[in-house]
């Protein structure tokens, strides 16, 4: 029998006025951000910070069905299998579409209600090359939005259009507040942003660097995409019949850098961390947590496994992301005071069992070429460079992080060992599939892949001891198959020479 608690607001949704755009409405802002806002308006019995979403390329069913429903929807947040609590929200006071007409998007961010947006696009939709984090210039949807600024296309290009109407009308600019897992997702918001309006002139761009607030966060929550049989699901064991609803685990982790000159709800009572610093927070999460995902997700696919939860039940899964969190991630962070890395490692272990998620594999392997920079790599860099000088960096070692790159580079064929074709959903897609193309031995394509300076650093390009540990990976994956790899005990220090 499940435990089911219920939670319904407690405030008058028609009586809250925005203060909050948010870009990018999907499965991961509805059980996160929004959930903040709820509880703070329960709290407050209503206010000014009811949130606007907005999608601006895709799924405008989704924001056709929320409207439809005066934008109310439901949450069910599983602590496991047998415990669950289904949550009432009504925080998301208007949803639109600006896919081709964003006039209606434009009116609300240039309100003087409005004093915050927000942002979940993924790291693709800040158009940043993952090496350097320079704006792609080159890009379609960039080079769009540089020769018509006032029809832009992209995040970056609403942004810069919409604090370009407020300079000119005299408003304030809003704060804007990235919720995607980027490190220093504030920071590099701001180079985006100011990279693009610089197009425009330079005196604008500085305007923008010397008003605008750009504030770092890290958001931590799992939120696997709803399907057809999740709904069915919350259906059958909640009787909760909401198109819109969400699954997502219960554990839910939102710290902020305190920089809101506009103002801000008073979230500190509402179990958000507002800090000085994120970037602690946003490393640990990114490297540990988001790392481990990725590593999951490729050498588990290569597996056949289909879900987080399937591929840590086998215990050489288990012992994998253990050794790559304890002996390749671990020692490149500068942790927060109050966190013990091996209790956090171990609490994250115990997430990703929750199998009451079903957190698809090929969901987390979306995008690799944006995300595994941040994940793996920076933290491999910094490995490699304080060797001889770090007691923990020499004890460490990379063979899962090469691991986890022989399985990216297999995974991005888009081919099994069976002959199964898969999609590849990545931004470098096509890119990749012509390297495979023209690649016909193992060493060449390992040799070529790491060339690939969108991706990997030349640190790590000519590091030859890692590039002889991806090439013996790639070998074993496609001879043998990814069994033949995992022999990790999370209690070796096995070395990595740099």
């Amino acid at each position: 029998m499940i435990s089911i608690k219920t939670t319904n607001t407690l405030y008058a949704p028609e009586k809250v006025d925005v203060g909050i755009v948010h870009i990018g409405l999907g499965a991961f802002h509805r059980a996160h951000q929004a959930v903040y806002i709820e509880k703070n308006l329960n709290r407050n019995q209503g206010g000014n910070w009811g949130i606007c979403a907005v999608n601006i390329r895709s799924n405008s069913q989704l924001v056709d069905e929320l409207k439809a429903n005066g934008c109310r929807y439901h949450i069910a947040e599983y602590q496991d299998s047998q415990n669950v609590e289904l949550r009432e929200i009504n925080s998301i006071r208007d949803a639109l579409f600006a896919g081709t007409d964003k006039e209606p998007l434009f009116e609300k961010l240039v309100s003087p209600k409005t004093k915050i947006v927000t942002l979940t696009v993924t790291e693709k939709g800040y158009y940043l090359a993952p090496a350097d984090k320079t704006l792609r210039q080159d890009d379609p949807s960039i080079q769009h939005d540089i020769q018509n600024p006032t029809t832009p296309k992209t995040a970056p290009g609403i942004l810069v259009e919409a604090l370009y109407r407020r300079k000119e009308l005299n408003l304030p600019p809003f704060t804007i507040l990235s919720c995607d897992n980027m490190p220093n997702n504030g920071s590099l918001t701001r180079r985006a942003v100011c990279e693009l309006a610089a197009h425009r002139s330079a005196e604008f761009a500085q305007w923008i660097e010397d008003n605008v607030a750009f504030p770092s966060s890290m958001v931590d929550r799992i939120v696997p995409a709803m399907s057809d049989d999740s709904r069915e699901r919350l259906q059958k064991e909640l009787n909760c019949h909401d198109q819109n609803a969400v699954m997502c685990e219960a554990f839910s982790q939102w710290v902020v850098e305190d920089n809101f000159p506009q103002g801000r709800p008073d979230w500190e009572h509402d179990g958000v961390q507002m800090v000085k610093d994120v970037h602690p927070f946003e490393t640990m999460k990114l490297r540990l947590l988001n790392g481990s995902h990725s590593l999951l997700a490729y050498v588990g696919l290569a597996a056949k496994y289909k879900t987080v939860a399937q591929a840590v039940a086998d215990e050489r899964f288990a012992s994998l992301i253990r050794h790559y969190m304890s002996f390749e991630a671990a020692p490149t962070l500068d942790l927060p005071q109050e966190v013990q890395v091996q209790t956090y490692i171990e609490s994250l272990v115990s997430r990703f069992a929750n199998d009451s998620l079903q957190h698809q594999l090929s969901q987390i392997a979306m995008d690799g070429s944006q995300k595994i920079p941040q994940r793996w790599l920076s933290g491999a860099e910094e490995l490699l460079a304080n060797k001889g000088s770090n007691k923990a960096a020499d004890k460490a070692d990379l063979t899962a992080t090469a691991l986890g790159v022989a399985a990216w580079l297999f995974y991005v064929r888009g081919e099994d060992l069976e002959g199964h074709q898969h999609k590849v959903d990545d931004p470098m897609a096509q890119t990749l599939s012509e390297l495979h193309g023209r690649c016909a031995d193992p060493e060449s394509l390992v040799r070529e892949a790491l060339k690939l300076n969108d991706i990997f650093s030349t640190k790590l390009s000519q590091n030859e001891t890692f590039s002889h540990a991806v090439l013996n990976a790639y070998q074993t994956i496609i001879s043998s198959g990814v069994a033949e790899c995992l022999s990790f005990n999370s209690n070796d220090t096995a070395h990595f020479g740099g």
